[in-house]
């Protein structure tokens, strides 16, 4: 951990792997979702959009145009390497064929040192894995998996349409081939306590995982949860509990592990609630002040 910081920021670890900055290319790559095709549900998870958290992405180019955008834009002045990151929906759901080509028109440029996949757990088997494995011979493949939290009966309610079991079988196979995990949290799921939030970091700790993702929970439009807000179904948290649930959360991970978020990023006209969700300085620097002030940092209380 870099002594300048009471956590591992992504930004330092790329500076310090990579030698430099490097940012993500956000890349809709048009998939879909067992949750949302009719496979397992065609609703989605209750927090989810119909656009799969991919508000703020190319919905009408393909995977190399929206590449070649990118280069083309103000925003490639910024770094010299990039990670292709695949971001909305269930990035590995498709033939092995189709994901490659996906993969492939996606990393096109020298400047791309990198190939990131956001996905499911039950959307992982070794085939998919022995492909992103080819990847690592010339690029840092990293697999972001939905987790959200290990209550089984919360992830019922969420309708996420996976076990804890599958998380565990999804990781055990992203371990077996060295390719980086990093699982999602979210804290104030509904019926959630802050007992879940511990059992879910407990859970977490029991994994070989590299990174992860913290989100609260937000309400945006057309979602289910959506609806339970308004039916008074599901009161979203305060700023104050969540930076209390971050606290824990840093103290009690492991040590090593890169902290990739510690905020989720609604989009500002489609949010519903809570208000606070779009001032992200207030997340980052509230849990920087509780740090400093406790003298608290990562993993302090990690129980290997």
């Amino acid at each position: 951990m870099n002594t300048l910081y009471r956590y591992n920021k992504l930004n330092e670890y790329y500076k310090e792997k990579f030698g430099e900055r490097v940012l993500k290319i956000c890349i809709n790559g048009h998939f879909t979702c067992p949750n949302r095709d009719g496979t397992l549900s065609s609703t989605g998870c209750i927090f989810c959009s119909e656009y799969g958290s991919g508000e703020h992405l190319d919905s009408y180019h393909n995977i190399s145009t929206q590449v070649r955008n990118f280069f083309n834009s103000p925003r490639a002045n910024r770094a010299n390497k990039f990670i292709a990151y695949f971001q909305n929906f269930s990035n590995t759901y498709d033939s092995i064929e189709n994901l490659k080509q996906k993969y492939d028109s996606a990393l096109i440029d020298s400047r791309i040192i990198g190939l990131s996949i956001a996905t499911r757990p039950d959307c992982i088997n070794e085939n998919i894995v022995q492909l992103l494995h080819s990847y690592t011979k010339k690029y840092y493949v990293t697999v972001e998996l939905g987790l959200q939290t290990a209550n089984e009966n919360i992830g019922q309610i969420i309708n996420r349409c996976y076990t804890n079991n599958q998380f565990t079988q999804a990781v055990s196979l992203l371990n077996k081939y060295h390719i980086d995990v990093i699982p999602h949290i979210m804290v104030g799921l509904p019926t959630e306590k802050f007992s879940d939030v511990k059992d879910t970091i407990k859970f977490i700790n029991t994994h070989d995982i590299q990174g992860i993702k913290i989100h609260n929970t937000y309400v945006v439009k057309n979602t289910y949860l959506a609806k339970m807000y308004y039916s008074n179904q599901y009161e979203p948290i305060s700023l104050e509990y969540y930076l209390y649930c971050l606290t824990y959360i840093i103290t009690h991970i492991s040590p090593d592990i890169i902290i990739h978020r510690i905020s989720g990023d609604a989009p500002k006209d489609s949010l519903i609630v809570p208000e606070w969700n779009v001032h992200k300085k207030w997340v980052l620097n509230g849990l920087d002040k509780i740090l400093k002030n406790d003298n608290l940092k990562q993993g302090i209380f990690f129980d290997s």
